[in-house]
């Protein structure tokens, strides 16, 4: 199925819906939540999927886990996504939270030859194997730490979110304190009993995962300099220290895997 609702289908006696739906470029999935888990992941671009409790950016080759009833929204950068749908009975073993995770070649396959199946595919052939088998897939695999997690109060989640959309290198752990009427030093812990980590390193973390969308279009020196790194080689070794990749990886490519499946002007389906 391509750029089917999920409400058209949701009602369908199959434990796996899988549905591919193109976005145009920037396109924002706002609030919402599925019945189903669901396993998103982009054939194309870049993903950043948010909810109250954090954020997590999904690069090319990579999916996101969202549990079944969870609320989010997603900001759809250049995306094709390959969503399958899953009823909760079905995966036990899903994560409680949401989690990024590897798709490699076998699972991508299995996914690209999915959303060609019909609403109401037969279960006894080879699209119910290949339903079937895409949970082994899934099950196997890993997560990776492409998240920062949410303060849960309001307060700092504010001054979170208001830094993930623009990341700041003159912002610092006093500007942080005096937006809060706090010392520095009751700010700080307050912050790491609320997130487990520094201000500062939390702020480390969220500049790293800014750079991914960015080197959808920059080099890597240039989104050095931006996210205000003294060099590409500093900025090159805490990419790497961070996510197991150098960002040379991610500069400037889409999923060789796409097979032309790239987002058209003005057309979207819901989630």
């Amino acid at each position: 199925m391509k750029n089917v609702p999920l409400a058209e289908v949701d009602h369908l006696d199959r434990a796996v819906l899988p549905i591919g739906t193109d976005y145009p470029p920037g396109h924002l999935l706002d609030w919402h939540h599925h019945r189903r888990a669901q396993f998103l992941h982009g054939a194309t671009g870049v993903m950043v999927v948010d909810t109250a409790d954090g954020t997590w950016t999904v690069p090319p080759e990579r999916a996101v886990l969202i549990p079944a009833g969870t609320r989010h929204r997603v900001h759809m950068l250049e995306v094709s996504t390959r969503s399958l749908y899953i009823e909760p009975d079905a995966v036990p073993w899903w994560p409680a939270t949401c989690t990024v995770v590897d798709v490699p070649p076998l699972l991508r396959e299995l996914l690209l030859a999915a959303v060609d199946f019909a609403p109401d595919y037969g279960l006894s052939g080879r699209e119910g194997h290949i339903a079937a088998l895409l949970l082994h897939e899934i099950a196997a695999r890993t997560p990776l730490p492409y998240h920062l997690h949410m303060p849960p109060s309001e307060e700092l989640a504010a001054l979170c979110r208001s830094y993930l959309s623009g990341p700041d290198t003159r912002t610092s752990n006093a500007t942080w304190a005096a937006a809060t009427a706090m010392s520095e030093r009751a700010f700080t812990r307050r912050f790491r009993a609320e997130t487990g980590h520094s201000p500062a390193a939390w702020r480390a973390r969220a500049r790293l995962l800014a750079a991914v969308p960015l080197l959808r279009t920059a080099t890597v020196t240039e989104v050095a300099v931006r996210l205000g790194y003294a060099s590409p080689a500093a900025f090159t070794a805490a990419f790497t220290r961070a996510f197991g990749a150098p960002p040379s990886r991610f500069a400037g490519r889409h999923s060789p895997y796409a097979r032309g499946c790239r987002p058209p002007e003005g057309r979207t389906a819901p989630e």
